[in-house]
């Protein structure tokens, strides 16, 4: 499925003008953030939810929640755009991926790793009254937008509010939020955020 095109046709049925709805955005970090937010603030009054108990260690944590705030205070948007932190507890990320560790990037961890950080979100977007509820991470080439838009469809019916289906990384999403993290000076991290990935990132280079 084109989820890009079952984007479009959602937003080609909103009417600013009558009424700006209200989306709870699941953001990783500053540079995923960026061109979801310059794209979508065009539609949405926007609240940010920082629900990553996966990044390891707190530090790169903590890192990438203010450039994230940095990039905030600097960047226009047409619509209101609202950042809420979360507590930082990763035997949440540790019970989601118990039995899994030793698996890859892209695997069977990794869907559940989106799952559980999306059923945060879908769950909060329900009993705060949101009218949709999505995540930044399509808009990575090494996620699976498939697995996250699948997770999606199943949150929308378990917590009854609707799922924004995406595939960010089209139509240049991915080269855009590169060129955004350009001119707004924006760490990018060389991991995807978890203590495994870390260090098979760090292999990697030793092989090299």
């Amino acid at each position: 499925m084109n989820y890009q095109l079952k984007l479009e046709e959602i937003l080609s049925k909103i009417d600013v003008k009558e009424y700006t709805p209200k989306l709870l955005l699941h953001a990783c970090c500053g540079p995923c953030s960026s061109y979801v937010l310059e794209y979508l603030s065009n539609y949405f009054e926007i609240t940010i939810l920082y629900y990553n108990p996966n990044i390891y260690p707190e530090v790169e944590y903590l890192r990438r929640l203010n450039e994230l705030k940095m990039f905030l205070k600097k960047f226009k948007t047409k619509n209101k755009v609202t950042l809420i932190e979360c507590n930082y507890n990763t035997k949440e990320y540790d019970n989601a991926v118990n039995g899994l560790e030793s698996l890859g990037e892209r695997s069977k961890r990794c869907y559940n790793c989106y799952n559980f950080r999306m059923d945060a979100s879908a769950k909060y977007a329900s009993e705060n009254n949101f009218d949709y509820f999505t995540t930044t991470l399509s808009i990575s080439p090494y996620k699976n937008s498939s697995w996250i838009n699948e997770i999606g469809e199943k949150l929308e019916s378990k917590y009854n509010v609707k799922f924004l289906y995406s595939d960010f990384k089209k139509k240049n999403g991915y080269k855009r939020s590169l060129e955004l993290s350009r001119e707004y000076n924006l760490y990018r991290q060389d991991y995807c955020g978890c203590i495994y990935s870390k260090k098979e990132r760090e292999k990697s280079y030793e092989s090299v």
